[in-house]
């Protein structure tokens, strides 16, 4: 995330084929409900690869001692073409709304964070953290009953349809074929190598293994190639 040039390409290419669909709707979608985009933001618009670095090589791992002071440090990163397209669907008329887990914990850091970067409609209306489950269907319901969504944008399928929670590897496989037509058109996702569902998935969401467990799950999910030498 931090020096591979490969990752800022995913990220200017997710954000310029949003700026495809986006315009293609002005052009062509005569709706009268106003027009919205759903955004998560961690790895989707701002980027935390300081805080993941953090915690190479430390003792511990991701948890709320840690995670709840960076995020009151305001210190996270704009995703490359994230800033640009989010201020010109604002331009366009288009209202962006944020719907992240960050806890309400973390409001006011992640307002701090998201207008010192200078991102568009960081208020209380359109910042939909995280208040009770970490489903997010409940807040995107909100945004649908009074606007048009374009478009929804996520580092995890779990920001486009609750379909894809709590799911095994091969579940959200299938969950992903039976969506195919929807990536690229309505849905958008962007690179996430450090943390995701995913991961979850490989654990059989048991987040509570040792390392060394997890280690060992990790392995036995490897496909792997037997050369005989």
């Amino acid at each position: 995330m931090q020096k591979s040039a490969e990752y800022r390409a995913l990220a200017y290419q997710a954000f310029n084929m949003a700026k495809m669909i986006l315009d293609n709707d002005l052009a062509n979608n005569t709706s009268e409900k106003p027009r919205a985009i759903i955004v998560d933001a961690d790895e989707t618009v701002i980027d935390n690869s300081a805080y993941e670095a953090h915690l190479i090589g430390q003792d511990y791992g991701y948890s709320s001692k840690t995670w709840n002071p960076w995020m009151d440090a305001a210190e996270a990163k704009a995703i490359p073409g994230a800033l640009e397209f989010l201020n010109y669907a604002k331009e366009k008329g288009v209202e962006v709304f944020y719907i992240t887990n960050r806890k309400m914990v973390g409001y006011e850091g992640t307002v701090k964070n998201l207008k010192k970067l200078g991102f568009p409609y960081v208020d209380e209306k359109h910042m939909l953290l995280r208040t009770g489950s970490s489903d997010k269907e409940e807040r995107r319901q909100i945004v649908k009953n009074d606007y048009r969504v374009v478009l929804y944008m996520g580092d995890n399928l779990n920001d486009f349809s609750s379909d894809f929670g709590k799911k095994s590897v091969d579940e959200r496989f299938a969950v992903t074929d039976a969506n195919k037509d929807k990536f690229g058109t309505q849905w958008i996702v962007l690179p996430n190598p450090t943390y995701g569902e995913w991961e979850g998935a490989i654990y059989n969401y048991n987040w509570g293994a040792s390392a060394k467990e997890k280690d060992e799950m990790r392995k036995q999910q490897l496909i792997k190639w037997n050369f005989n030498n």
